[in-house]
């Protein structure tokens, strides 16, 4: 810095690509001494005595050659070396790869959703995926677990192609020993298929080890070479507890089980009364009838905010958040038609879903039933986040006329959806395999089963 009254004797002006910068040496503010350089007088400098001390010369005025910017000053990026078509191939392999996931993901979801039990953990991970949407507002984070469902798919479909040999070779065994037991066929046919089952588990348990991607299944040589070299470096037992161990800690099989059985006890204790009350009677006259009606009303109010009570508890991971109703509300008031679009969308799109419940497949087969509800709810549980996202951040506006009316004439025809879906829900019992059970399987808020 500058002493305090003296100004930079340099001046620098700025200057764009192209153009010349030109540096000038400004006056000084104060006169140069010349005595603060000259040696002082002397008798072997008599001359020197004819400069006054208060002699001085005014600072001269120097101009630099203007200094030109050209590329060779201009720092760059360099190139990335692949070039657009590495690019573009890096994109087309991150989009096969992320579909390839998702399709994975609803299968396994469509999987576990048919185990009783199991089933805890896909509503909890449908509670999950709403909650991250509800608090970022982002799509990217509707796959938690999108990172490891790749994984877990070419895991699954590594094992079905190397089941099927043996799948075959059983069936040509079977063949051959009831034509001719005891034959050299059906020997040979047993012996080959018990050799290929050995090797088979044993390729598939080396795929596994290594990591279970799908040029593991396909590579059994360069498995067996990684074996014997985890081997030799005496660490394999280690690398395997460490994978299995990070596999089961990215599952977060306690939370989500946790979350599911929170979410879906809190939904039942709104559900309970009024699907009891709508459940007490099939006469559609009489006294009976007026107890069922007036379940069906409880039903309706109820169905106005469940979905969103729930992604406020998603979102909060607090029980005590499905009963937050006057919260809800003060969101509601914020963005209502979002809210009244999600809730059409979700009463339309779950009621189809009744009429996989007339027949039900054997236990074996309900994974097909489940992989449709899967796919059915799993986007709604995104819009409800996203609905509760909007509300959130969004700033209250005062109320026009026109946004009012348009408001009420849509909870207007909500309600009359409500109604219709609350008696066809009724109308359930009679088709439905599990009878009046079908008037408490409420799917879209409870376990997304046909069960």
């Amino acid at each position: 810095m500058n002493p305090p009254g003296k100004a930079s004797p340099l001046t620098l002006s700025p200057a764009r690509k192209g153009e010349a910068v030109e540096i000038v040496f400004a006056e000084a503010t104060e006169p140069l001494e010349l005595t603060e350089f000259l040696p002082k007088p002397s008798a072997d400098l008599p001359f020197l005595e004819t400069i006054d001390d208060t002699d001085v010369l005014p600072a001269p005025q120097v101009v630099a050659e203007p200094l030109i910017l050209t590329d060779a000053h201009v720092i760059t990026q360099p190139a990335d070396p692949r070039g657009l078509i590495g690019r573009v191939w890096d994109f087309v392999c991150w989009c096969v790869r992320t579909a390839f996931g998702i399709v994975s993901l609803i299968a396994l979801l469509a999987l576990l959703a048919a185990i009783p039990g199991v089933n805890f953990y896909v509503l909890g991970y449908l509670l999950e995926v709403e909650g991250r949407v509800a608090r970022s507002g982002r799509l990217r984070d509707a796959f938690p677990l999108v990172k490891l469902a790749p994984r877990l798919g070419s895991i699954a479909l590594g094992v079905w192609l190397w089941t099927l040999p043996i799948r075959l070779l059983a069936s040509m065994a079977a063949d051959a020993h009831l034509i001719g037991p005891g034959s050299a066929s059906d020997r040979n046919l047993y012996f080959a298929l018990r050799a290929v089952a050995v090797a088979v588990a044993v390729h598939l348990c080396l795929a596994l080890a290594r990591g279970g991607s799908l040029t593991c299944f396909i590579r059994p040589i360069k498995n067996v070479r990684w074996l014997l070299s985890r081997v030799r470096e005496g660490n394999y037992w280690t690398t395997a507890e460490r994978a299995i161990a990070d596999f089961i800690v990215e599952l977060r099989i306690k939370h989500h089980l946790w979350l599911g059985l929170r979410g879906f006890v809190g939904a039942m204790l709104w559900l309970a009364i009024p699907t009891a009350l709508l459940a007490s009677s099939r006469q559609t006259s009489g006294g009976a009838f007026v107890v069922v009606v007036f379940g069906g009303l409880q039903l309706m109010f109820v169905f106005n905010w469940l979905p969103f009570l729930q992604a406020h508890f998603a979102a909060e991971n607090r029980l005590r958040g499905m009963f937050a109703l006057l919260t809800v509300w003060r969101r509601y008031i914020r963005a209502p038609f979002s809210w009244l679009i999600t809730l059409l969308l979700t009463l339309t799109l779950s009621l189809p879903m009744y009429l996989f419940k007339v027949v039900l497949p054997p236990q074996d087969a309900m994974w097909l039933e489940t992989l449709v509800f899967i796919v059915t709810i799993y986007p709604l549980k995104v819009i409800a986040g996203w609905a509760y996202h909007r509300a959130t951040v969004r700033e209250q506006r005062p109320w026009s006329l026109f946004s009012l009316l348009v408001s009420i004439v849509g909870w207007g025809l909500v309600q009359l959806v409500l109604g219709l879906y609350v008696v066809l829900v009724f109308f359930t019992q009679f088709i439905g395999e599990h009878g009046k059970g079908v008037l408490f399987e409420h799917h879209a808020f409870l376990l997304p089963v046909p069960f």
